[in-house]
């Protein structure tokens, strides 16, 4: 047959097709008793006619999937074929239930080579998926088995199976859709001679699950976020910088952006209202931003509140109780509430100059629209960190920059695009720009704002979501569907994540509380 001559068509079956119906089932079914008793049929279209889903070839019956809606519970555990059938051969429908049960996936033996039979697991897969339910289970059958049973045992057929070691034309078929053998089940069809009453219990997890007593609290899956590529500038007063912070969060949360963001730093100019003389002490001019840090957090945290909009405040010097100095970022949540990563890595000209130390802690953060990590600049340059917190499940990761040069500030883009495909996350990478000539170590910056995400088919081809005109102030917005995050992670082209040889390797975070007489631990 020529492909030029298929005309096919998916549709839900009804009752007018059960002779064609029955005329494939006893076909493809001959060896174990053929076809379902009309009324059977019927009561299951009824009962769920959405489940019920044929492939014609213009008007020729070719492929079929019968399914019904099960407790996940029950059928997830040992059971036998008869445990779906009532009386008269009625398959027990459970309108409340909460996953879908395969019953048969047939395709016309002339039509067979067309991948059918995976346009058939697709449509049940996207049904599950739109009803929000929980998983497709299935027992199948093992039809091969019977040509090995006198040397293997089912389980060790089953594993050969799956090392393509050996064919089954059911099992394989299934282990290729995505499906994965949960349990052998014993006596499932008595009369099913050639698997010797042996299937396998298969389950396709549904990622995008959500239990029904969640869905009131379920997290947002679209969330916008937004940049300022902020120019540094000269400044009279602290209150021109607010003022243009204000600026920038007032338009942004005109948008319904998420997040706003802003670059490492950004206050920095504010060293310039000391006079000349006294900004040569690279040292005293630090201690001297960092006296308006206190001042800019409150502000920050008003306006994220009043603007309804969860604010990355760059990072700014902090000084603690001990006198030392820290680069810290702020999340200011829209509900007041306030949380701070510290940059951990310091960059040498840092360390000389204003003499920063680095933090000792790393967090992932619960917000209203997804868990977020954040990263300050040069940290980003280290894979470990955003490994640990892809494990704590983050969606999006913020890293703040300020760089000088165009090679300082392409370091920090590829190892953060990096950071994006690695952990299978968006990143969103915020710096700034402008010259200050007059400010020791602010005369010169480069940046590009951007939003990277995984490489892979659901994403753009160049894994770039969003970036800016280089070197311009200016705003940057994307949109991030974080239930591709779920899938990619789950189903992608590569599983990064999922795939790390686990036994080879880990990675672990060191407390070193010990050192203030606690006990030292690895977590």
């Amino acid at each position: 047959m020529s492909l030029d001559d298929l005309h096919l068509n998916l549709r839900n079956l009804t009752p007018d097709d059960y002779p064609q119906l029955k005329t494939l089932m006893d076909r493809v079914y001959h060896d174990i008793g053929g076809a379902w008793p009309k009324l059977t049929i019927d009561k299951l279209i009824s009962e769920f006619p959405d489940g019920q889903i044929l492939i014609e070839d213009d008007e020729t019956i070719v492929g079929v999937a019968l399914t019904a809606l099960v407790d996940y519970d029950e059928f997830s555990n040992p059971h036998k074929y008869d445990d779906l059938i009532g009386k008269r051969e009625t398959i027990l429908n459970d309108p409340e239930g909460d996953a879908m049960y395969g019953l048969d996936v047939l395709i016309d033996p002339a039509y067979r080579g067309y991948r059918l039979g995976r346009r058939l697991y697709e449509a049940r897969k996207e049904l599950c998926r739109s009803m929000n339910l929980r998983a497709i289970l299935a027992g199948g059958r093992i039809p091969n088995y019977h040509q090995h049973a006198d040397e293997l045992s089912p389980t060790e057929y089953i594993e050969k199976v799956s090392r393509k070691e050996l064919h089954d034309p059911i099992l394989s078929f299934q282990l290729a859709n995505d499906f994965l053998v949960k349990r052998l089940l014993r006596k499932y069809l008595p009369e099913d001679e050639k698997s010797q009453g042996f299937a396998t219990l298969l389950e396709w997890n549904n990622i995008l699950f959500e239990p029904a007593e969640r869905v009131l609290e379920t997290r947002r899956t679209q969330v916008r976020v937004a940049a300022v590529q902020w120019q540094m500038r000269e400044l009279a007063s602290v209150e021109a910088v607010l003022e243009q912070i204000e600026y920038f969060v007032d338009a942004l949360s005109g948008y319904q952006s998420d997040f706003a963001v802003f670059p490492e730093l950004f206050n920095a100019p504010l060293m310039g209202l000391q006079d000349r003389a006294a900004q040569l002490d690279q040292l005293a001019a630090i201690r001297f931003l960092s006296g308006f840090t206190e001042q800019f957090k409150s502000e920050l945290s008003r306006m994220a509140v009043s603007y309804n909009i969860n604010i990355v405040a760059g990072s700014m010097i902090e000084e603690r109780e001990d006198g030392k100095l820290y680069n810290v970022s702020y999340l200011c949540h829209r509900d007041g509430s306030m949380e701070s990563q510290s940059k951990l890595h310091i960059t040498p000209q840092e360390r000389r100059d204003w003499v920063i130390e680095g933090g000792d802690e790393l967090r992932v953060f619960d917000t209203d629209a997804g868990r977020v990590g954040i990263m300050i600049c040069y940290d980003v340059e280290f894979p470990e960190l955003s490994r640990l917190l892809a494990d704590q499940d983050m969606d999006i990761l913020f890293v703040p920059f300020w760089t000088d040069t165009k090679n300082g500030y392409l370091r920090v883009r590829h190892c953060a695009q990096a950071r994006a495909i690695e952990n299978e996350c968006y990143v969103v990478l915020c710096g700034s720009v402008g010259n200050v000539p007059s400010i020791k170590n602010l005369d010169i910056q480069y940046a590009q704002s951007s939003v990277f995400s995984p490489s892979d088919f659901a994403f753009p081809h160049d894994a770039v979501l969003a970036e800016t005109t280089p070197n311009t102030e200016m705003i940057m917005f994307s949109d991030l569907d974080l239930t591709r995050l779920t899938v990619v992670r789950s189903e992608g082209s590569v599983t990064n994540l999922k795939d790390r040889r686990k036994d080879l390797f880990d990675l672990r975070w060191r407390d070193w509380s010990w050192k203030s007489g606690g006990r030292q631990d690895e977590h």
